[in-house]
């Protein structure tokens, strides 16, 4: 059975990194998935694409609460790949991904400490390389201004971690733009007081979006 959530961080689409470690290969790639049957679809796809491969270590995390998690080594040391490349999901906090991660022997081993960080980071470059979406419930705002006003309201956009979906130029100018559910009292309290009470202030529809996401803390990746 599928499973939907409400409110996640997961990637943005497919895709791959690949890092190099004392000349072994290590290329993670990453899929989002809904269950369990998909994430092993995928863990055997790749096996499948890297059957020369030294290793094609996994783990995959599913659910809002991670009710369905698995991490293999794949032949490394127990506890050396699968489960570091987990706990690296986890610490992101991502929700609904497989990760899997081909290592190609350089003939230098790194030791339990040096697989570990290597397969810990393949994820983590990985999903910052691939990019990371927040999934959460959203309520269009929809503002009614003065033509006057339309450099204040976009500035004010600009510094907050919403965008301007839409602006309409007629007798008045309406920008739309598309707020978390739990924040659209507090943004409209904002609004009121930068424009003095001013403008008009609708709500509209409701909907599930994906957007964007920086983690200011992460690290970053060149493409």
């Amino acid at each position: 059975m599928d499973i939907v959530l409400n409110n996640y961080l997961t990637i943005a689409q497919t895709g791959e990194y690949e890092i190099e470690i004392k000349k072994s290969r290590f290329i993670c790639q990453m899929a989002r998935v809904t269950d369990e049957q998909a994430a092993n679809d995928f863990i055997a796809a790749i096996k499948k694409k890297h059957y020369q491969a030294t290793h094609n270590c996994s783990a995959y995390i599913i659910g809002d609460n991670d009710e369905h998690q698995r991490a293999n080594d794949d032949g490394e040391p127990s506890g050396t790949a699968g489960v570091p490349m987990l706990e690296a999901m986890k610490l992101m906090k991502l929700k609904n991904v497989v990760a899997v991660t081909t290592r190609y022997f350089g003939g230098t081993k790194l030791g339990a400490g040096g697989l570990i960080r290597a397969y810990s980071n393949s994820v983590t470059k990985a999903a910052h390389h691939i990019g990371i979406i927040r999934g959460v419930l959203q309520q269009a705002v929809i503002l009614e201004i003065d033509y006057s006003q339309v450099a204040l309201i976009q500035h004010f956009f600009e510094e907050s971690p919403y965008s301007i979906e839409n602006t309409d130029y007629g007798v008045k100018v309406t920008v739309t733009a598309y707020i978390d559910d739990g924040d659209v009292a507090n943004y409209r309290d904002k609004l009121t007081d930068l424009t003095s009470g001013s403008i008009q202030i609708q709500t509209g529809d409701k909907q599930y979006r994906e957007v964007p996401y920086t983690d200011p803390a992460a690290p970053r990746y060149e493409n």
